[in-house]
């Protein structure tokens, strides 16, 4: 790909595909169990994750400075380019979910990404009332706005009881 254009397009075509995932778990379940059983002594995670790049059209791996959240990432043709990228935490006792940080670049702004990324995660978390966990930037609002229309409309709200705040 070369042009704005190209790009453009190959970005609205990934957002067609949202629901085709790979998966790398990275052992935070276990670290968190650990966490809990040793009341916060052992399973914090040092340092960055190591996350292997993935040939699918998204992919959903271990956030990145956040124990116990994952990233949700478009990645254009296989490059490492990530054209969108959210942080998301849900908590299935409490039916909550959390994302944080959605990120495109400018030169994919507008081509769906956000909506379709957002709208997957939605899916396979049904039932789940999202919010996030800050205040929204003045230049985001029409954003949180464009993709509010969910179950806790993506409002703030703090992490619930169960959710290790590590």
């Amino acid at each position: 790909m070369t042009g704005p254009e190209e790009k453009r397009a190959a970005a609205r075509a990934l957002a067609d595909r949202a629901d085709e995932v790979q998966r790398v778990d990275g052992g935070w379940r276990w670290r968190e169990l650990l966490r809990r059983l040793s009341r916060g002594r052992y399973g914090r995670r040092k340092g960055w994750p190591h996350i292997p790049e993935l040939d699918s059209p998204w992919q959903d791996t271990v956030a990145a400075g956040r124990d116990g959240w994952r990233t949700r990432a478009a990645n254009l043709d296989g490059e490492g380019d990530h054209p969108f990228a959210v942080d998301y935490r849900v908590c299935r006792r409490c039916r909550l979910g959390w994302v944080e940080n959605p990120y495109t670049p400018e030169p994919y702004q507008r081509c769906g990404l956000a909506t379709a990324g957002l709208a997957a995660l939605r899916r396979e978390h049904s039932g789940v009332s999202w919010h996030t966990l800050g205040g929204h930037f003045r230049d985001a609002r029409a954003f949180w706005t464009t993709v509010g229309g969910v179950p806790g409309g993506y409002q703030q709200r703090e992490l619930g009881p169960h959710v290790p705040h590590g």
